[in-house]
This record gives structure tokens, C-alpha cells and sequence, in this order.
């Protein structure tokens, strides 16, 4: 169980939110229909690369959250990687906040043509029989950058200049979630329904005053 949450970056209210069993694109969609239907206008998003949950925001400009991104790529690498291909990757993504987007793809490109042959690698499974790629876990990482690229760089864009975007979802990560855990964890002895309710008058709070 979770809540999904809005904010908008500009006056730093919380102007949506929905509980959900899982995070659904189709729970996104129900929101910016919510918000559509209020009248606002959705300039641009900040999202945290989970697959799928970009759909609805298809045409407006979108950031991917680099402090996920970061976390998905040393996910697969580990925090502290023994391959010379992944701690040559982890070296790449630290440098994405002080980067561009013309830079950062000059890097991965650099380093998937110096990896290329370890990454198409393959050996027989033990528990199989069959040929897989021997090195999976540091092309799902590279796999990840490459395919989240268009969305790292969006808040350096000049054509978005004036929408001040943000870079990650620090902002509700640790201004209201933490926060937000912290008083739920407080009241265990809480039902379900009454830890909902609680969550609810706290993020009324944080709206529009």
C-alpha cells in the first residue's frame, strides 16, 4: 500500500493524491485526468523511470529523476563493483549532475564501444543448458541509461528554461514522504483505514492554504 502524490514545483503545494495497492500507469492517468479536469495545465513532470508510468505524460516535457536513476543503475552494478565495465559505469553516472546531455552520451557511447564485447558475452547456464549473456546485471544497467537519456538532461534544455524544472523528486521524497513515514510509523497501532485517514489530513496540510 502507497500513495501516489502531485506537487507542484512552482508553489510547493501538494495539490493531488491517491492511495494505491501498486504504483499503475493507469493511476497516473486517473490523476492528470483529475488535475485536466480542475483546469490545470501540466507543464512538465519529474518522474522516478519506473516503466509505463511516462504514458500519460506523453507530449510534456519530462525529467527523469536522477537521484532513481543513479539508485536503478547501482542496483545492478552493486554500490561497490569488482568488474572494470562497472566501475567504469558507476564513474559515468556520477557525473550526471555536473554533466550535460552532449557529454553524458559522448561517455556511455565511449564506454559501450569499449564494453561491447563483454557485454554480447555468453555462456551455458548451469541450471538451464542454455547460452545467456554471462554479464545480464551490467546491461540492464546500461540497457536503463540508454533508454531513460532523452528524459536525464530535460531541465538543462533552453527551450525549457522558464519552467525551472527540477532534476530529481527530492522534493517529495524526502520533504513529504519522510516525513509522512515517520508520522504513520508513530501510529502502528493504527488501522489500515485510520493510517489512510492520517495520511490524508497530513497532505491536506501540505496543500493549498
Amino acid at each position: 500500500m502507497g500513495t501516489l502524490i502531485f506537487k507542484d514545483n512552482d508553489s510547493k503545494e501538494i495539490i493531488i493524491w491517491k492511495h494505491i495497492d501498486t504504483e499503475k500507469k493507469e493511476d497516473y492517468q486517473y490523476l492528470k485526468s483529475e488535475l485536466d479536469n480542475l483546469g490545470y495545465t501540466i507543464k512538465s513532470v519529474v518522474l522516478d523511470g519506473k516503466r509505463g508510468i511516462d504514458k500519460p505524460f506523453k507530449n510534456i516535457p519530462r525529467q527523469m529523476c536522477h537521484f532513481h536513476q543513479v539508485k536503478i543503475v547501482k542496483r545492478y552494478i552493486t554500490q561497490n563493483p569488482k568488474l572494470e565495465a562497472s566501475i567504469e559505469l558507476k564513474k559515468i553516472i556520477g557525473r550526471i549532475k555536473y554533466t550535460n546531455e552532449k557529454n553524458f552520451t559522448i561517455y556511455l557511447d565511449e564506454w559501450h564501444q569499449k564494453y561491447k564485447a563483454f557485454l554480447d558475452e555468453k555462456s551455458v547456464s548451469s541450471t538451464t543448458g542454455k547460452l545467456q549473456y554471462t554479464h545480464p546485471r551490467v546491461r540492464s544497467a546500461y540497457r536503463s541509461l540508454k533508454t531513460n537519456l532523452p528524459y536525464l538532461f530535460t531541465h538543462k534544455n533552453p527551450k525549457y528554461k522558464n519552467l525551472k524544472i527540477q532534476n530529481t523528486t527530492n522534493s517529495i521524497e524526502g520533504g513529504v514522504f519522510s516525513h509522512m513515514k515517520s508520522m504513520v510509523s508513530l501510529h502502528r497501532g493504527l488501522t489500515k483505514s485510520m493510517k489512510l485517514t492520517l495520511v490524508d489530513y497530513y497532505l491536506l496540510s501540505l496543500g493549498k492554504k
